[in-house]
């Protein structure tokens, strides 16, 4: 799914006279923890006086808010019914096709509002924003030591969760010869072929497609300009098309060659047996780009303690491995498997990939988003 579909509801008037319809502030009786403290400054479950009393809290408020967690990314379905079912709390997910930057504005219009997210599923980049603007609240999961150092804000106001690789999905049935790295997609043979999930100005799996492409043609993790420029020429030899791609369009015959993630692409795969749509997928060598997504917690988050059982939820090892099942490589996986506790049926459905990935810094993301926000809407015009 794209996650870059505009705001529905209210968030698509958010420059109306007013917010107010989207939700009153919260009756917020009681929220202070076991310990006496404000759920909403809760840096640990040990602030609630413990994982039960966390729990206690959150089924409390009775509720959680999302935004852009499609049912059908990762395996977040079973997640959310996941999460439901073990403990009782609604979650409502709202605009579940929106992109990172949906979440980002529907924290900062919606602020001291009901409809305000709770938690927020953010490509990398976004969320190293997001918490430049103090947007979220610190908190530490009791597995916040396994996550790689890298992978994780300092101040745990944001930290990664799943990822995966760059990859190219084609539909066997209706291209020939399915490509396999960026420079096979410059062919004339796959005219008006090729998309992204997204814009990449929005969307962090889209934002990935052109970090990759950079890798592949001369680019670095410091420059991701000759990813702009491969996408301008793809554009002007008619083979990029403006459609986002999604398995909708997949299966009309729009978007037979998606770049997108390997765990959403081979997803893909499963989901279109049984449809005439023969679905392949393959890890360019040549841009060899991997990212996760990144979880965070909304400073006036509506439901701070259920917001904070979701985060645990999420980085249990039961948690971990529904995203691994939706082969999602969840940031967890190596601590998992010194634990014994990795799905290994799971882990050995993903696609192959060699070699050990590296991840942009928090400086290189910033400056490719500018140079984004600046390049990518005139390489692409016309």
């Amino acid at each position: 799914m794209p996650r870059n579909a505009a705001l529905a509801g209210c968030l698509a008037v958010v420059a109306a006279l007013t917010l107010t319809a989207c939700g009153a502030a919260p009756e917020k009786a009681d929220n202070k923890t076991a310990t006496g403290k404000d759920a909403a400054t809760a840096t640990s479950a040990a602030d609630f006086g413990g994982m039960d009393a966390l729990v206690e809290a959150a089924k409390k408020e009775g509720a959680l808010h999302a935004m852009a967690l499609p049912r059908d990314w990762a395996n977040y379905g079973a997640l959310i019914d996941g999460f439901t079912q073990k403990y009782g709390i609604k979650v409502e997910v709202e605009n579940p096709d929106g992109s990172s930057q949906d979440e980002i504005n529907a924290v900062t219009s919606r602020k001291g509002q009901d409809r305000a997210p709770d938690v927020l599923d953010l490509g990398t980049s976004f969320a190293v924003s997001g918490a430049q603007q103090d947007l979220f609240a610190p908190y530490k999961v009791a597995a916040y030591g396994d996550i790689p150092s890298a992978q994780r804000d300092d101040q745990a106001r944001w930290y990664n969760d799943y990822g995966g690789y760059i990859s190219i999905g084609c539909d066997a049935s209706r291209v020939k010869n399915c490509p396999a790295t960026f420079k096979d997609l410059l062919k004339p043979e796959y005219k008006g072929q090729v998309a992204l999930n997204g814009n990449p100005t929005k969307s962090g799996s889209a934002f990935g497609g052109v970090y990759a492409a950079a890798l592949a043609n001369g680019g670095s993790l410091d420059d991701i300009q000759p990813g702009i420029d491969f996408f301008g020429q793809l554009k002007k030899n008619g083979n990029y098309t403006p459609v986002e791609s999604t398995p909708a369009t997949v299966e009309k015959g729009e978007t037979p060659i998606s770049i997108d993630w390997d765990y959403l692409n081979a997803g893909y795969a499963d989901q279109f047996k049984g449809k005439g749509v023969d679905w392949k997928v393959a890890v360019p060598e040549d841009g060899k780009y991997a990212q996760f997504y990144a979880q965070a917690i909304n400073k006036d988050a509506p439901h701070p303690a259920a917001a904070r059982l979701w985060q645990e939820w999420l980085y249990s090892a039961e948690g971990q491995n529904l995203w691994l099942k939706g082969y999602a490589r969840p940031v967890l996986m190596s601590a998992m498997e010194g634990a014994a506790t990795l799905d290994k049926a799971a882990a050995a459905k993903l696609p192959q990939v060699s070699g050990t990935p590296t991840f942009p810094t928090e400086a290189q993301q910033t400056k490719a988003k500018g140079v984004l926000a600046q390049s990518w809407g005139k390489a692409v015009a016309g």
